[in-house]
């Protein structure tokens, strides 16, 4: 079932799709592709293209397709309808123009590009040729980040958390364009209000990028929004708290769930106590539904569990399908990429700064 509610198996002509990019990524979207083709979805899962021949042929002997060293060598040999962009960050435009001039539509790994500029360039190429493009923040294809949507009404403090353990993995990019891009992307859509303000600063631990970030930003409509991210932690977390009149919700990406606090105005609890409330149940689910406070209640809200990137997929050829905007939508992608670089350029000066 698409995100959006509607199978994309409702049609008999298969959508001929391939994967650009067969690292870790790129598996992942081969797997899920094949998956959904074995399920009765119309869709044809029809190449790899990797200049790595060892990725490529690994690929090609898994998934019992052809393998390309080249875009061009795929292009001359077979036709396609749509294809996932999984190579590294700095080659997404060059690799986006040459499939977006043959009309295949794309879903681009995010961050959408390396630069504003070349992201400019893959959003004008989707407008000129009417291509569709999404971009891949995976986790606003998360079921819990889907069940909190519902329930926004005018959001106006974020805690948000996302650390992870070293690996050599996307070392191409920074931790801010690499793990915290996901969260500034859901933020961004919740708020729905440009940046007024933005504080950051990061430091390089393992690697020659930085590595561990902090950022403040406050919004036009006063809406604030703290970031953690770190590639360098000893434990992995994913998670996003956020205050809004009369309650608190709490999100866990990992464990796809969401927690809600409501809080009537005689209740008189602030923020610090909503907190406290919420890692308290988190950590032992039996409070839920207690009344420990008069006016205060606390539940788990409803969440339909599912792969996200199964759901971005499916959603993706659901657009494709039938020429639709995506859900995150390449001028989406352009904006989180903007403001992860502003954060960046923040870093670099606060470090200036500081002699760091």
């Amino acid at each position: 079932m698409a995100a959006d509610g509607i199978s994309p198996n409702l049609v008999a002509t298969p959508l001929r799709v391939a994967v650009v990019g067969a690292g870790a990524f790129g598996r992942n979207h081969l797997r899920v592709y094949r998956e959904l083709e074995l399920a009765g979805v119309s869709i044809e899962l029809a190449a790899v293209v990797d200049p790595n021949e060892s990725a490529r042929s690994a690929a090609t002997a898994r998934f019992g397709i052809p393998g390309y060293a080249s875009i061009e060598q795929c292009l001359a040999a077979c036709k396609l309808d749509a294809a996932s962009l999984c190579v590294p960050t700095v080659h997404h435009a060059e690799c986006a123009r040459l499939l977006l001039a043959a009309g295949v539509d794309l879903l681009i790994e995010k961050p959408i590009a390396a630069t504003l500029a070349e992201a400019d360039e893959i959003v004008r190429l989707a407008r000129e040729l009417g291509r569709t493009v999404q971009v891949g923040h995976l986790e606003r294809f998360n079921p819990a980040v889907r069940a909190v949507r519902p329930l926004l009404n005018r959001p106006m403090f974020f805690e948000v958390h996302r650390l992870s353990v070293f690996t050599p993995r996307s070392l191409d990019i920074d931790v801010v364009l690499d793990l915290m891009i996901h969260d500034l992307d859901i933020v961004l859509s919740l708020v729905q209000s440009p940046v007024r303000e933005l504080r950051a600063v990061g430091l390089p631990v393992l690697s020659h990028r930085v590595d561990i970030a902090n950022v403040r930003l406050e919004f036009e409509n006063g809406c604030v929004a703290n970031f953690t991210a770190s590639r360098v932690s000893t434990e992995r977390v994913r998670k996003m708290r956020f205050f809004q009149p009369h309650q608190y919700l709490s999100l866990d990406f990992a464990r796809q769930d969401l927690l809600l606090i409501d809080v009537s105005a005689a209740a008189g609890l602030d923020l610090a106590q909503l907190a406290a409330l919420a890692t308290a149940a988190a950590a032992n689910p039996a409070i839920l539904g207690a009344q420990p406070t008069p006016g205060m209640s606390l539940c788990k809200v409803p969440v339909e569990p599912g792969e996200p990137l199964r759901l971005e997929i499916e959603s993706f050829l659901y657009a494709v399908r039938n020429h639709t905007q995506p859900i995150v939508t390449v001028e989406d992608g352009r904006a989180a990429l903007a403001l992860a670089l502003q954060i960046n350029d923040a870093i670099a000066a606060h470090a200036r700064r500081t002699g760091l």
